[in-house]
């Protein structure tokens, strides 16, 4: 990616919030062409979306490359996205998990896994399916042999959609896809998962509509976000400034707990895994040597923990409007990651990785169809497959803050299941292929 305009963090940070701030406030306008612009297309949509065409017109960049006077090329990469997902996301689920209900959690019943699992699955056969589409169309697209063979590559995105990065990243040192050529399938990953992440979001304007369609029983999230919502407004009042530093003291300090305890469970973790015998069982759990995991699991977990102390409270303070603040910003960085015209670039493979969440959506939308499930349901049980601890809680609390943690606990879940249920794509897409 060529030089950007704004190269500096600061400029680009500010940028961001020049174009959050932008949205915000054209949201808050009533009548004209806005409040009927905002009916139709999220607000949280267009914190995605408005980033990502500032990539495009060349104003910021996630990464970009430059060359030296000694004809060197040097990458480099904003670290807005880092600090977001490492500092901002944490506390804000500690924020927007105070004022949580944990039993009305539970009482979400069933059908929450059954959707989380359709999606697990939707991503296990929708690869070999994807394969099998194109290779009619364009066989040289998911050909290849050896190192290069594409079913290797699209391993990756499997480890990537069913779990995170780990994941990932353990599907390309189990089926040794050639490297240089990795940065194609992260390509792929970015722009497929981010275009469902926005019809997800848009879908989030549109889900009464959607839930009287599926004959959805919306009771348990609605009791859910009642009870809350009944709490909040209970201990409101206007902060102080006492009331402000100690929600930071709270998020913050929460969050360089999760930090000292990743860095020290993920190495110690490591070692026990890569002292497993088994191959499988290696393999299975490699997760757990990834720091971001135990950075969420812990906060998550401190979370809840504080939601049953007087800490709860602080809801009445504003705690879940300021973590939607730092998941709003987490949003736009992720946004920066897409540029739009770039997406022709890949046609071929980006095609692949297309039908492979069409497979994916159209099983989630039958079987939700099939049990009745809310689409709360369908898209979280999706990005928490497909996005991760990253994006799964932003799609959760985008219907309502006191509903992230669910897209956490289900996220955890996929990065227990991803590594193994990636083989088993994996294996798939291979025979599909012919390899």
């Amino acid at each position: 990616m060529s030089e950007p305009l704004f190269t500096n963090d600061t400029v680009i940070f500010g940028v961001l919030m020049l174009a959050l701030g932008l949205i915000f406030y054209t949201e808050s306008l009533k009548g004209g062409f806005w409040e009927k612009f905002y009916k139709i297309v999220p607000g949280l949509f267009m914190a995605y979306m408005l980033p990502a065409v500032l990539t495009t017109i060349g104003l910021i960049a996630p990464e970009w490359e430059t060359t030296s006077d000694a004809g060197d090329v040097i990458k480099h990469k904003t670290n807005l996205y880092y600090v977001a997902s490492r500092y901002l996301l944490p506390a804000a689920l500690v924020l927007m998990t105070l004022s949580i209900d944990l039993k009305a959690v539970f009482n979400l019943g069933w059908r929450a896994l059954v959707m989380f699992f359709t999606g697990t699955i939707g991503i296990v056969i929708g690869g070999p399916i994807a394969i099998l589409l194109i290779s009619i169309f364009s066989p040289e697209t998911v050909g290849g042999a050896g190192p290069d063979a594409v079913w290797r590559g699209l391993s990756t995105l499997a480890g990537s959609w069913i779990g995170g990065g780990a994941n990932q990243t353990a599907m390309l040192e189990i089926f040794e896809y050639n490297q240089a050529e990795y940065g194609k399938m992260v390509f792929v990953d970015i722009v497929v998962a981010n275009i469902w992440m926005a019809l997800l979001l848009i879908g989030i304007g549109k889900r009464a509509r959607i839930n009287k369609w599926l004959k959805a029983d919306t009771s348990s999230i609605e009791e859910l976000k009642e009870k809350v919502s009944t709490f909040s407004e209970s201990v409101k009042r206007n902060p102080s400034l006492t009331d402000l530093m100690i929600l930071g003291a709270i998020g913050f300090g929460t969050v360089s707990i999760a930090h000292l305890g990743a860095n020290f469970l993920a190495p110690f973790f490591g070692e026990v895994v890569s002292n497993i015998e088994s191959p499988t069982w290696k393999n299975t759990l490699t997760f757990l040597d990834s720091t971001f995991f135990w950075m969420i699991s812990i906060a998550t977990v401190l979370a809840i923990v504080l939601s049953f102390t007087k800490a709860r409270n602080y809801e009445g303070a504003g705690a879940s409007k300021f973590g939607s603040v730092f998941i709003y910003i987490l949003v736009a960085t992720i946004g920066m990651k897409i540029d739009i015209a770039s997406i022709f670039d890949n046609l071929g493979l980006i095609a692949v990785g297309l039908v492979w969440m069409t497979i994916h959506a159209l099983l989630l939308i039958g079987v939700a169809k099939l049990i009745k499930a809310p689409y709360f349901f369908l898209a979280v049980g999706s990005q928490a497959n497909v996005g991760g601890a990253a994006s799964a809680p932003i799609v959760a609390s985008a219907f309502h803050p006191s509903l992230a943690t669910v897209g956490v606990l289900l996220a955890v879940v996929g990065y227990a299941v991803g590594t193994l249920a990636a083989i088993g794509c994996t294996i798939l897409m291979q025979l599909a292929s012919g390899g």
